[in-house]
């Protein structure tokens, strides 16, 4: 049986850039049945553990691979390394330093940011599964975990609105009123702020509906883009709104973006208030 190899993972953040790319190239050597122990070594961000973590591997025959960003850091591994005899393979230094050479531009040297990046992407994803599980009034429960929650008759760009702002990472849920049937009580009972009312004028409405039920191949005739109608709901609207005291804007000549945005700043000026 082969000895065990040890390879040192050390990075000054989590360090799974500096593993993956390890077990990358373990992996070229599956054939030849070669052990292999990795043992990572995360947040270094002293000498002393530099220090350290080279003197172990030099005791256990190891070697390491590592991910530091801060040049300083970079040249006493390999500098240490190099005196005590021990193998170090800079994984992330060398790409830096040829990106610097290419752009004219200094790095900002900070540590963990790929994850930073990583963690931004989640949470917009998380906001974007959010706004499709509580589109349309789906599951009132959903309501106390939103950021932000959109009321308003039907075709008034709730859900375009929605998904325009989990792009912000913002968790919205959308409400759809409808006269015949009571909001939901946990509507009433959350804070105004968090509640932002859509209105439309009963023209526009009128047109955008006919419209959509002549792109589903129906008449646009029905009672659904009826002037009347529409101004029953409209007049529902008001009372629930008013009910709940929050913020209600007029989307009736607005773009979605242009409607997002102004969610979003008063969202965020509310939130620092508070």
């Amino acid at each position: 049986m082969e000895e065990r190899q040890i390879i040192y993972v050390v990075s000054d953040s989590v360090g799974e850039t500096a593993e993956l790319v390890t077990k990358a190239a373990i992996s070229q050597f599956s054939g030849h049945n070669v052990n292999v122990l990795i043992k990572r070594f995360p947040f270094v961000e002293e000498k002393s553990n530099i220090h350290e973590v080279v003197l172990q591997a030099k005791l256990e025959h190891g070697m390491i691979a590592y991910t530091l960003v801060k040049p300083e850091m970079r040249k006493y591994m390999s500098e240490l390394a190099l005196e005590e005899g021990v193998y170090a393979c800079d994984i992330i230094g060398p790409i830096i330093d040829q990106f610097q050479m290419h752009w004219g531009k200094t790095p900002l040297y900070e540590p963990g940011l790929v994850r930073k990046l990583d963690e931004d992407y989640f949470k917009k994803v998380e906001a974007i599964e959010f706004a499709v599980k509580y589109d349309d009034g789906r599951d009132p429960r959903g309501l106390a975990k939103a950021d932000i929650i959109l009321i308003g008759v039907s075709r008034t760009s709730k859900t375009p609105l929605s998904q325009f702002l989990a792009h912000k990472r913002v968790k919205v849920a959308n409400v759809p009123i409808v006269p015949e049937v009571d909001p939901p009580k946990e509507l009433f009972q959350l804070p105004a702020n968090k509640c932002f009312g859509l209105k439309i004028s009963p023209q526009k409405l009128n047109n955008i509906r006919k419209e959509r039920l002549i792109s589903l191949g129906l008449s646009d005739s029905a009672s659904y883009a009826k002037i009347e109608r529409i101004q029953e709901e409209i007049t529902y609207f008001d009372r629930v709104v008013n009910q709940i005291g929050c913020p209600v804007i007029d989307v009736t000549n607005k773009a979605v973006e242009e409607t997002a945005n102004i969610i979003f700043n008063l969202y965020h000026r509310t939130k620092h208030q508070s």
